[in-house]
């Protein structure tokens, strides 16, 4: 089968489309026929083994998996003998490694059926940032009907999933984005839209219960002032590799936890994990109407490699797609 291969760290001129052997599959395990992936920055930061201290467990000298890519949408092809809720012929998404190939294999507990309303690019759209956004907001952000909520990044592949479930969980959402992005956030349902190059939302006078920090750009100092005395900071995407390519985010969580001890503020760092309860979740509020994935652009498998560039160096809004 084709797949986007990595044999050392690097530049995405590190990646190559190559030919594989393809995956086999455990008791527990599905075969995916990929039908359609995503970019992530995941993805750009396990490419160039970024930060450092990942390389214990994800190779040293070489990445262990080397093929690349997480999300996906496609069709079932073989099940293993303890897999019984999906079938060959089923249309699902998910999240596992390997997900740039024609074929991947993946744990049902990382599987779920695809919303009925998508298409396959839309589908490989929501894993990974929409079940970050869900936890972030949701689990850790404990969001509820009437709360402040503000989304720094809300145009950004997490940001516009976040906006649509802060709604839907009843919240008043502020997005702050760039200029050429607020009509977007505001048509994803924000209430109200900061223009970061025309305001600082941390020195205004509004305060939120939660803040969910997607881009890293501001001091845990500068987002504790925009909450409320009891609020919440939620840290992903940017903000957790604050401690730089050697040590990324492991600062940053022990500073979090040590200045949670002596203020009122609740400063926690999201770390997502796969689910395929909140994989349903998300495909019940996508067949609602609530959430919908948006696509910034389309790419083939063979040019992921520009794609990648894409995403980390030109601030692609919302999702970038691959056509397998």
């Amino acid at each position: 089968m084709k797949a986007i291969v990595q044999d050392r760290y690097g530049s995405p001129d590190v990646l190559e489309c190559g030919e594989v052997e393809k995956p086999t599959i455990g008791d527990h395990e599905v075969l995916v026929r990929v039908h359609a992936a995503a970019v992530n920055a995941r993805d750009w930061h396990l490419m160039r083994g970024d930060p450092y201290v990942a390389r214990l467990a994800l190779g040293l000298g070489r990445p262990k998996v080397r093929i690349r890519g997480t999300d996906f949408a496609g069709r079932v092809e073989a099940v293993g003998k303890d897999v019984h809720r999906l079938r060959p012929g089923h249309d699902v998404f998910g999240e596992a490694d390997g997900a740039f190939a024609e074929y991947v294999s993946a744990s049902q507990e990382v599987v779920e059926r695809m919303p009925t309303n998508l298409t396959y690019e839309q589908a490989a759209a929501l894993p990974l940032a929409g079940n970050t956004a869900l936890m972030g907001l949701r689990d850790l952000g404990r969001v509820g009907p009437g709360q402040q909520v503000l989304i720094n990044g809300a145009s950004g592949g997490v940001g516009t999933f976040a906006v649509q479930i802060a709604k839907a969980l009843g919240a008043d959402v502020t997005g702050v984005c760039s200029t050429r992005n607020v009509d977007l956030v505001r048509w994803l349902g924000a209430d109200h839209v900061i223009d970061y190059t025309q305001e600082d939302f941390t020195t205004g006078g509004r305060r939120y219960d939660v803040v969910l920090d997607l881009v890293g750009n501001r001091s845990l100092a500068d987002c504790r002032r925009a909450l409320t005395p009891t609020g919440t900071l939620v840290l992903s995407g940017g903000g957790v590799f604050e401690g730089g390519s050697l040590i990324g985010p492991m600062g940053l969580i022990i500073k979090g936890q040590t200045l949670s001890r002596f203020v009122g503020h609740r400063l926690l760092v999201l770390t997502a994990t796969p689910s395929k309860q909140n994989l349903a979740t998300l495909r019940e509020w996508v067949e609602a109407g609530k959430v919908a994935p948006v696509l910034d652009r389309t790419y083939p498998l063979a040019e992921i490699p520009d794609a990648i560039r894409y995403v980390e160096g030109e601030h692609a809004r919302a999702k970038v797609a691959i056509t397998v």
